[in-house]
């Protein structure tokens, strides 16, 4: 069966993330979305997403299709449905599709002419950029089952100090001594070639991915995800970071997403707490406006490709766009567009030119092309986003 993830209606609610990526291509738990869905239905799975998108993340449509909306997670009993779906049937949830069988476009559904199937069990969604760091935990659990089903870890080096060691699981080529790990609160997957510094302490629910690091003597509470190739340091509690992202010095991040390439300055912080304690609001692109979102802690949302300099001092619910440079003394304001320049003393545009040029250095860096389907899809950002900067 042909596969495709398709990003629903909660695209516009992931912003700034789906900027820059598919629904499906969100990281939450140990993998993206897109991982899940292909592992436990032994298949891969190709996009429908943003036009301006679709060069990078393609659409394979063949005579028999099933689509999927990405912003649902799979679990056995939702994939088995998936999995058995025929033709011109569809799977709901209440009011919102989670999966349909079709020989049509995508523009040509009625549903009305459908068999529905309800699905009245419990998984886990993706509708808001919060829902990322707010329901880590129940995902890197499920993740963790998932990867190390009928599977034996490598052993856990005498000189670390652990607790509940069933629920750690270490991959070939990680490297850590003399680290502390609690697994009692939540599972820890340390995947392949990763390293903990000496002297670390963290807490589960954990997942450090391929070839991250955690530095010396870090801090890091559960539910937090390192992303591949991503580094982090000093003080870290409830955090997401997609991939290829930097938080590899002292100061604290809590209940934040970084996307992909970002880097975090030294000795930087973000409040994840209001001074009184009242429910955050975070920035909607859906809206345009500062939407409730139900938490008491909510930290830093920062989009692909952005940077803060050293001391950067991050509000409670910050959202910062793609390709931003913040730096500077004082808080920025709680919402920074996309390819902004400045800090809490005032912004200017950061062009195009400049923001291409770096992000060429950092991605060779880690061997990684900065490529002309790169380059297309952060021009349109840049685009549409000009409205949000005072130029």
């Amino acid at each position: 069966m042909n596969y495709i993830l398709f990003d629903g209606p909660a695209r516009n609610a992931l912003l700034p993330f789906t900027f820059t990526r598919p629904v499906a291509d969100i990281r939450i738990g140990i993998l993206t979305i897109r991982e899940k869905w292909e592992k436990y239905l032994g298949s891969t799975t190709t996009t429908l997403t943003e036009e301006y998108l679709s060069e990078k993340f393609p659409m394979v449509e063949m005579e028999a299709n099933v689509m999927i909306n990405a912003s649902f997670l799979p679990n056995e009993v939702l994939s088995e449905m998936v999995k058995n779906l025929e033709k011109n049937q569809a799977i709901f949830k209440g009011d919102e599709v989670i999966a349909f069988y079709t020989n049509d476009t995508q523009d040509e559904v009625d549903f009305d002419t459908y068999e529905i199937i309800d699905f009245n069990q419990d998984c886990l969604t993706v509708q808001n950029t919060w829902d990322i760091f707010a329901k880590n935990d129940a995902a890197i659990r499920e993740d963790f089952d998932l990867l190390t089903d009928d599977r034996t870890s490598q052993p856990i080096p005498k000189s670390v100090n652990v607790i509940a060691s069933e629920n750690v699981f270490i991959e070939e080529g990680a490297k850590l001594e003399f680290v502390t790990l609690n697994a009692s609160t939540g599972p820890i997957y340390i995947g392949k070639n990763t390293e903990i510094m000496e002297g670390s302490v963290i807490r589960g629910p954990f997942a450090l991915c391929e070839s991250g690091r955690v530095k010396l003597a870090s801090k890091v509470y559960g539910a937090t995800t390192v992303g591949p190739h991503s580094v982090i340091g000093g003080e870290v509690n409830n955090s997401v970071l997609f991939g290829y992202s930097n938080k590899g010095h002292d100061g604290f991040l809590g209940n934040a997403v970084l996307g992909e390439w970002c880097n975090i300055g030294a000795d930087s912080n973000n409040s994840n707490l209001k001074n009184n304690y009242e429910e955050v609001r975070l920035w909607s692109y859906e809206t345009e406006s500062f939407t409730k979102t139900g938490l008491q802690f909510c930290g830093l949302m920062m989009g692909d490709h952005s940077k803060c300099g050293i001391n950067t001092m991050f509000n409670t619910g910050t959202v910062v766009g793609v390709s931003t440079n913040i730096f500077g003394s004082g808080f920025p304001r709680n919402f920074v567009p996309s390819f902004s320049w400045g800090g809490a003393a005032g912004f200017t545009t950061y062009l195009t030119t400049k923001a291409f040029q770096t992000a060429k250095i950092v991605m060779a860096r880690r061997q990684v092309d900065f490529t002309d389907q790169d380059a297309k899809i952060l021009e349109h950002v840049f685009e549409v986003t000009k409205k949000y900067r005072k130029e």
